[in-house]
């Protein structure tokens, strides 16, 4: 089941909010959980049964740390939850990639050698593993409680709206909440708002723009014009679906009287990779950071081994991706940059050549990062430096339709003029009496902040609501026509 989906829309949201509601503040938690099991198990039930138990082990492996820590014996349960844990993405996600290279290398197949098993990947398996992993190594470092009840924490895990594409939650960030929430009628409409705010980017915006990425990919020997709109096109059609996925997470979160944390900051703005990690996929970015960066020694032995561990934490990072050698090459390029950004050996500055710089950068990551394989992303950089022509062929070209490049135009000023916008918009409302302002004022792109409707000046209500109730209408005439609407995330 997705967001952008007429099921999800117009039967599981609903009959969720109103068991949920009706429900008693005490259970609704087991509320959140038997929904969220409902939700993942529409896909697939038997996977279903690997998530629960990947949380009953890790709570109870969280239990025993908390438990045996006087003795001296917590040790041992945390590195078993954490070879538990990063055993089943190593099976799940990362088996059929090691066969297929290590047969690759001696020039056979995993079948000719009598290996048959045909692994399909759990949804959100990377998501709820980074997550349990957190919880195991945050309860050792007396950072979150380990005395949750098994309910409360299985629905922490299990929390439909981040679980199959985040924001990656920490439970020490979420513990006081699972405890104890507010729900008002002001942050139920900001949380709508905001979830129609993330739908709109996912169904008008990305998927409008996903053709002509495919159409470019797709296509063997692309022209230049045609490799450059398309890694153009995925570029944007990535971040609006990405950001849109999260922006719905953070508006049904808050739908629930949850806060959670932001996870992208206008990134394509940034004037340098290492900017740009502080704006994109920012739960990922901390997350790396707090569980990979720091305990292998961050900046603290030396410069070559701060190099270093930047690097390879990229390059982990690119891993966690997919099992893949483009994602591989992907966490490679953005680790070198990290660290010759950190060497000084990449100018600073805050013109309009670093941006250029950065979003090159930026690009040719991306091309990477959609390639179905390094021939294919070889081949996209080969057209667009030219080698396959200069010229679109009048068949392909035929097949590009004017609303595609309209709404890549779209998005493309929305992507540039994100700030300026979320200032402006938050400014009227700020300005309106009544206006709501800080976590109730509305954002064009949804980054820092979320759309209300709650405000009490009649005209700002109406307007708002008309503006929600017109996306909201758009896409899901949008959804209704189209066959599917997967989110790319998904697939990691």
């Amino acid at each position: 089941m997705v967001f952008a989906s007429e099921t999800f829309l117009f039967l599981f949201l609903p009959l969720f909010l109103v068991a949920y509601y009706l429900t008693p503040s005490k259970g609704r938690n087991l509320t959140i959980l038997l929904g969220s099991y409902g939700f993942y198990g529409w896909w697939r039930i038997d996977f279903l049964f690997l998530l629960i138990a990947t949380t009953v082990f890790t709570w109870i492996c969280g239990r025993m740390v908390d438990k045996r820590r006087d003795e001296g014996r917590a040790k041992p349960w945390l590195v078993l939850g954490l070879v538990g844990n990063l055993g089943v993405l190593g099976i799940f996600k990362y088996l059929g990639f090691f066969m297929d290279s290590l047969t690759g290398a001696f020039g056979t197949t995993p079948d000719q050698i009598g290996f048959h098993w045909q692994i399909i990947l759990p949804i959100g398996v990377s998501f709820y593993v980074f997550q349990s992993i957190s919880y195991l190594v945050d309860v050792w470092r007396k950072d979150a409680p380990a005395d949750t009840g098994l309910i409360d924490f299985a629905a922490f895990i299990a929390l439909f709206p981040q679980l199959i594409a985040g924001p990656i939650l920490r439970f020490k960030d979420l513990a006081d909440q699972f405890r104890d929430r507010r729900h008002t009628s002001e942050m139920f409409t900001d949380g709508m708002a905001r979830f129609v705010i993330g739908l709109s980017k996912k169904v008008l915006l990305a998927d409008a723009v996903a053709p002509l990425a495919d159409l470019a990919f797709n296509n063997p020997d692309p022209a230049s014009p045609l490799a450059w709109l398309g890694a153009v096109a995925y570029m944007l059609q990535l971040y609006f679906d990405f950001s849109g996925y999260s922006d719905m997470a953070i508006g049904l979160g808050m739908m629930m009287g949850f806060r959670f944390t932001e996870n992208f900051a206008t990134p394509y703005i940034s004037r340098s990779i290492t900017e740009f990690w502080r704006r994109w996929h920012i739960s990922l970015s901390v997350w790396l950071r707090d569980y990979l960066y720091i305990p292998l020694g961050g900046n603290r032995h030396g410069t070559a081994r701060t190099y270093f561990n930047l690097w390879i934490v990229m390059v982990l990072g690119g891993m966690w991706h997919g099992a893949n050698w483009t994602f591989l090459v992907w966490g490679v390029w953005h680790g070198t940059w990290l660290a010759l950004e950190r060497a000084r050996f990449v100018p600073r500055g805050d013109g309009p050549l670093s941006l250029a710089r950065t979003l090159l950068v930026v690009l040719i990551g991306w091309v990477f990062f959609r390639a179905a394989d390094m021939g294919q992303a070889l081949d996209v950089f080969a057209g667009m430096v030219g080698l396959h022509g200069m010229v679109m062929p009048f068949d392909i070209a035929v097949q590009i339709r004017t609303e595609q490049l309209i709404f890549l135009c779209i998005a493309l000023l929305i992507a540039a003029f994100e700030p300026r916008l979320n200032l402006w918009v938050r400014s009227i409302w700020a300005s309106a009496p009544g206006g709501t302002m800080g976590g109730g004022a509305p954002e064009v792109a949804g980054s820092g902040g979320a759309a209300s409707v709650a405000s009490t000046n009649t005209l700002g209500a109406v307007l708002s609501s008309l503006v929600i109730a017109v996306l909201l209408v758009a896409c899901v005439l949008r959804i209704a026509e189209a066959s599917s609407t997967p989110f790319l995330y998904f697939q990691f």
